[in-house]
């Protein structure tokens, strides 16, 4: 009997101790990227996290000019830069604040930097620090606003070329 007491003791023990669920969402998004000038940039993230910590997985395409002049680097003439980044996320849990859930987030990945019509590329690792809201809407559907810092580092030899980018994007969040 006692065994039984005791089995049962640990069994409702780790039922109420045991871990939450898993939560993911996907996002679609819009919003513009800085430097050398500002421009439309689109992508998407998928992500999954638990009570606090998250990670999510994105990819995001600047569009470039067309035409650039002899001058690579300078403002006129913008390169499409397309990012595929991992971060790691810490959030507020779903239902502390009322309709809204804070993050920040950190992480690095792939970058590609592409003067189109020069024929000119450079990739490699750049990293990424940010943060922003999601906001309830309607059942699972959110918005997301979201504010990010870029560093590209590796192989950064284009000419006059800050490595240093910001990107602010609003996206349509689905939460499951």
């Amino acid at each position: 009997m006692r065994r039984i007491c005791r089995l049962s003791s640990c069994a409702l023990l780790v039922l109420l101790v045991g871990p939450s669920p898993a939560r993911a969402d996907l996002t679609a998004f819009i919003g513009a990227q800085s430097n050398p000038s500002t421009r439309l940039t689109k992508g998407v993230s998928a992500g999954s996290g638990f009570l606090i910590v998250g990670f999510e997985g994105e990819y995001a395409q600047a569009n470039g000019d067309d035409v650039c002049g002899p001058l690579v680097g300078s403002a006129a003439c913008a390169p499409s830069v397309r990012t595929v980044m991992f971060n790691g996320l810490v959030q507020t849990p779903r239902g502390i604040l009322p309709k809204i859930q804070l993050y920040a987030t950190v992480g690095g990945g792939y970058y590609r930097i592409r003067y189109e019509s020069l024929d000119l590329q450079d990739s490699g690792f750049g990293t990424n620090l940010g943060g922003g809201v999601k906001i309830d809407l309607v059942g699972p559907l959110r918005v997301r606003l979201d504010y990010r810092i870029f560093k590209l580092t590796d192989t950064f030899d284009l000419e006059g070329l800050d490595p240093t980018s910001q990107r602010f994007y609003a996206g349509v969040n689905l939460a499951f």
